[in-house]
């Protein structure tokens, strides 16, 4: 069985191979103000398909641009895991670390600010809501934390086009809560799956192990009685 059940780990670990990742814990509930004009990630609307602005790394942005999201409707103490298919830099900050840093409240308020458009384009597709969507919901107490990614430019090409103006990276931001704070959900189907076969091939092998030792016994008394 434990031969049977090995290939859980392989296929995690090959799920995770490209992946940047940030497991963390629901902070304690509290009572935002409006969010800002950025994306929100929750675990009924867990996935945005967006595009990242990417920089090359330079002294006043060593790590790369920042893109921010806000993580809501969170549950207290519960474990989530937010992944993303590249391999740039990911944190998560509560609100009042992002409020008391002031390097980190002016970067959140210049992407917010980046955002908006008179003409109300979003960049974002999927069922997410935005931070003015969510301004307008009556005042309530929620877990809720910021999430930033810093994209950061490392090719080199001869393309001076490129070198100078940075394509932006589509990507899916995914939100995914681990079930009894053990298993993210989205891999439950998948170890079920497993396990189904693991137990379907023990039961199926031990009746083919019986029917092959009755063959044989069979055998050795038709040998006897000749």
């Amino acid at each position: 069985m434990l031969i049977q059940l090995a290939p859980i780990s392989l296929l995690i670990a090959a799920a995770c191979a490209n992946t940047e990742k940030v497991i963390f814990l629901g902070p304690p509930a509290l009572i935002p103000s409006a969010h800002p004009n950025v994306d929100i990630l929750t675990p009924s609307n867990s996935t945005i398909r967006t595009h990242l602005e990417a920089q090359f790394p330079n002294a006043e942005l060593p790590h790369g641009k920042a893109t921010w999201f806000v993580l809501d409707e969170l549950t207290e103490g519960q474990r989530y895991e937010v992944r993303q298919p590249t391999a740039f830099r990911i944190a998560t900050y509560d609100v009042p670390t992002v409020f008391k840093t002031p390097d980190l409240i002016s970067e959140l308020s210049e992407y917010a600010w980046s955002r908006r458009s008179p003409k109300g384009d979003n960049e974002s597709q999927g069922k997410s809501a935005t931070g003015s969507e969510a301004s307008s919901s009556k005042k309530r107490k929620a877990s809720v934390l910021f999430l930033q990614i810093l994209a950061a430019a490392d090719y080199y090409t001869t393309n001076e086009t490129l070198m100078r103006d940075v394509p932006p990276v589509y990507v899916d931001i995914i939100l995914d809560p681990f079930v009894f704070n053990v298993l993210p959900r989205s891999l439950v189907p998948t170890v079920g799956y497993i396990v189904v076969v693991a137990i379907a091939s023990w039961f199926i092998s031990r009746y083919i192990s019986i029917w092959i030792r009755n063959a044989a016994a069979e055998t050795i008394r038709e040998k006897k009685t000749q």
